[in-house]
Parts: C-alpha cells; structure tokens; sequence
C-alpha cells in the first residue's frame, strides 16, 4: 500500500487530492490546521468509500510544527502500516492574503510566507528521510503568479516562492528518482467562497479559460492523481498548468 501526505486536506483542493489518492489505494494523512470537523469529514467520506485515511494536525508557522506534523504522521502509519515510509507528499496548504499595498505589513507578509513558502520547504526537508526511492512530491501553486492583482502582491510573492521548490529539488532529489513538480490551478471553485455561488460572477470567471468554465477541485485532484503515479515517472521540476486554459498569454 502507497502512503500519502496531503497538508491542508480539510477543505477544498486538499480535501480532493486525498480523496483521490485514497481512491487510488494510498493511506492518506489528512493534515489540518484547525479545523478538526472538517479533516474528521473528510476521513469519514474516504473510509465510506472504501479507503483508508487518518487525521493529523499542526498550525504552520507555531513553534515546532514540522515536529508536531511528522511526529503525528510518523505515528499514524507506523501503527497502521508497521513502517513510517512517506510515498507520496502534497503540499496543499496555504493562506491567502488580500491588501492593498501600501497597506501591507511586515507581519502580513510574515504570516504568508510562513505558511505558503517557508513550511512546503521545512515539510520536504523533514520527509526526505522517510521517501523511498521513486517518491512522488507535488506542491500546489497559483494562477496568481501569472497576472497582476496588487491586492494579491504578498500572496503572489509567497506563491511564486513555492514554484522554485520543484525546479531545485528536483535537481537534489533526481538520482534518488524522486520526482517533484508543482500545479498551478487558475480560477478553481474550492467550494467554499460565496463569489462561485453568483451566477453572474461565475459566468464572468468561466469566460477566462479556453474551457468556459470554472475549475473544480477534482479537476485539481485528478492532475495530482497522475503526477503520483508510476505513469508520471519521466516528469519532475515542472510547472503544470492547471486553468482550464486561462493562463495561456
């Protein structure tokens, strides 16, 4: 059995990605900040479909979170599998940051790359000693960082950090035939912004991508699903383009 980590799995994209590759046969930890009901959901959904899953919980950017996180999923699969062997990590996890400019702080920009930049790296750093070879990273990045939105600029900066995690570790990891590369989703309706429920709104963002519609967070998972595959064996340090068409200027 394939094991998996996907942090902020609660919700949104993370929660399709671990539906997916639980779907796919992994044993999925399901990270979550501080959401516990929603990670719970999500655990209960994947073993009501036949999978296998686990909680695991740690706020990003509190002091010793990378030990909190690997210490609960180390725990979590050495009682279920006997080993503490990682197959696949997600990093998914990520908080937005919408200011104007002039407005922005030290400490916004703080916080945002704390939890957007700082911790895919310290994540992928820790879990080197438990990925065999032939491992699968994939980190999930934004539209953001292909078009100007100066409320957005923090937020853009942080993302366009964790773009650079695949083209360097990939070089690191590559004789180990580890693979790492990084999804770029554009307009995704992660179900939980009001803004996808106008219809007008939604009509208007559907008209961006060359599809005509808005992207769901399957459309995100089932990318994922490949990159974590044995059939994406011949892909790392790249950056895929997951809008539906919209980011193609």
């Amino acid at each position: 059995m394939k094991t998996a980590l996907v942090t902020g799995a609660s919700r949104g994209i993370g929660r399709a990605i671990a539906q997916r590759l639980a779907r796919d046969g992994a044993l999925v930890a399901v990270h979550y900040a501080t959401e516990a009901d929603a990670a719970a959901d999500t655990v209960r959904e994947i073993e009501a479909n036949g999978g296998q899953a686990f909680a695991v919980q740690a706020r990003f950017g509190a002091p010793g979170y990378v030990d909190d996180l690997f210490d609960a999923v180390e725990s979590g699969l050495k009682s279920r599998t006997g080993a503490s062997t990682l197959d696949i990590l997600v990093n998914n996890a990520g908080i937005k940051l919408v200011r104007d400019p002039e407005e922005t702080t030290r400490q916004d920009l703080d916080e945002v790359f704390d939890v957007n930049a700082k911790a895919p790296f310290l994540i992928i750093q820790r879990a080197v000693g438990l990925l065999p070879d032939g491992a699968r990273i994939i980190t999930i990045s934004s539209g953001i960082t292909r078009f100007g939105n100066p409320q957005e600029i923090g937020y853009a900066m942080s993302k366009g950090a964790v773009e650079q995690l695949s083209l360097h570790w990939a070089k690191h990891l590559g004789p180990r035939g580890i693979t790492i590369n990084t999804v770029v989703p554009g307009v995704t309706d992660n179900g939980t912004e009001p803004v996808f429920r106008d219809p007008q709104i939604r009509a208007h963002l559907s008209e961006m991508a060359a599809l005509k519609r808005v992207g769901e967070t399957t459309d995100i998972a089932d990318i994922v699903g490949f990159l974590a595959s044995t059939d994406a064996r011949w892909i790392t340090g790249a950056l895929i383009n997951a809008s539906g068409g919209a980011l193609l200027d």
